[in-house]
């Protein structure tokens, strides 16, 4: 069969989470998979190297001034549409084939809608609740996503399939001290420091960490922070914070940092922290855990899942906790080799091949199963 996917945002300059999972995903579909067809649906001409050439791909560039996916999307759909659809990253355009199926990363504008714009938040609300609707099956990053999607979309249970992502294999211990140092100086960070990675914005609960780091500079420790992330919405009052509290030089906001970069900034940390409010998979941990870096993170929405035993979890409202575990990794050798490597087990569970693998089933049963009606 002729599979479309929507692949615009794989063809992201700075790639976060969604990116990230709809490129590796499409890369991982497209080695995997030679018995069906596939067309690529591009907003923007795409890298050359973004994806292999391959015999049984075809990629549409589709240039469109404005709203590109309910317009000049909906547009191919209608004319020329392929047997399924498959959106990883975004929303379905108002015109689709029966046979779509989408991903749907998480539906955290419920839980915290103070960390949203009132036109982020509208939009998240209308198309979750439009995806969740009119797609033929849904793909949840974790079991959170789905129970929230089942209980705030009425989601039919069996419609919705859960499929962890994987994690880039370039994610792995960097133990080369040159390499370290020479990372360490492009971004002048000092040789010993503790690493958040995520865009900016209020559900990462970057202000918790912050007032966890003021507690252990005023405990006399020398220590320092690196966030690095590119800035999201309502990211100002952060930097204002940071002021207020004196902790300019116990802290570094890199901005966004390539994907050749981060594996060598996280493995040089001593921990990594995610402290998010919410997160409908929590990708940073894996790629911590890959490169051999403690975490600590939220006890909140999908992280349990992702983290098993290999992290020490936290009430993310709770800054005595993160002090507390701040202090355990930074103190205790044992327990830092031990989490080591109880996270380079755990990632051995998560693969982008599994994960293309169960995507490819659910996209062949879609198609199957709707062409016969």
């Amino acid at each position: 069969m002729l599979i479309g996917i929507d692949a615009s945002r794989a063809a992201t300059a700075q790639r976060t989470g969604t990116e990230n999972y709809s490129l590796f995903l499409i890369r991982a579909l497209l080695k995997l998979d030679q018995r069906n067809r596939y067309r690529l649906y591009f907003n923007q001409p795409p890298a050359s190297a973004l994806f292999p050439p391959v015999e049984n791909v075809e990629v549409k560039t589709m240039p469109f001034p404005r709203l590109w996916t309910h317009g000049r999307l909906s547009w191919e759909m209608a004319t020329q549409p392929p047997e399924v659809l498959f959106v990883p990253a975004h929303v379905l355009p108002l015109m689709h084939p029966r046979c779509s199926v989408v991903t749907i990363h998480d539906l955290g504008y419920l839980y915290y809608p103070a960390a949203y714009t009132r036109w982020a938040k509208w939009y998240l609300q209308w198309s979750t609740s439009y995806n969740a609707r009119a797609a033929a099956h849904v793909i949840a990053d974790s079991e959170a996503t789905k129970s929230d999607l089942i209980e705030h979309c009425h989601a039919t249970p069996g419609r919705v399939t859960v499929i962890y992502p994987g994690y880039d294999p370039d994610f792995a211990p960097v133990r080369d001290s040159v390499r370290l140092a020479a990372v360490r100086e492009q971004y002048q960070i000092p040789s010993t420091y503790i690493i958040s990675v995520g865009t900016l914005q209020p559900r990462k609960n970057l202000t918790r960490l912050i007032d966890a780091l003021a507690a252990l500079v005023n405990q006399g420790r020398a220590i320092h922070l690196v966030i690095a992330g590119k800035k999201g919405w309502l990211y100002e009052p952060l930097f204002a914070y940071v002021q207020q509290q004196g902790l300019e030089e116990h802290l570094s906001f890199t901005g966004y940092v390539p994907q050749e970069d981060l594996p060598v900034l996280i493995s040089g940390a001593r921990a990594f922290v995610l402290p998010s409010l919410y997160e409908g998979f929590g990708l940073p941990v894996l790629e911590a855990m890959a490169c051999g870096t403690p975490v600590i993170c939220s006890n909140v929405s999908s992280l349990p899942e992702v983290a098993g035993d290999a992290a020490i979890l936290v009430d993310p409202h709770d800054t005595a906790q993160f002090v507390q575990a701040l202090c355990h990794v930074l103190d205790d050798d044992e327990l830092y080799r031990e989490l080591v490597q109880r996270g380079l087990r755990q990632v051995m569970r998560f693969s982008w091949k599994k994960c293309a693998q169960e995507t490819l089933e659910i996209l062949e049963a879609v198609g199957k199963t709707l062409q016969r009606v």
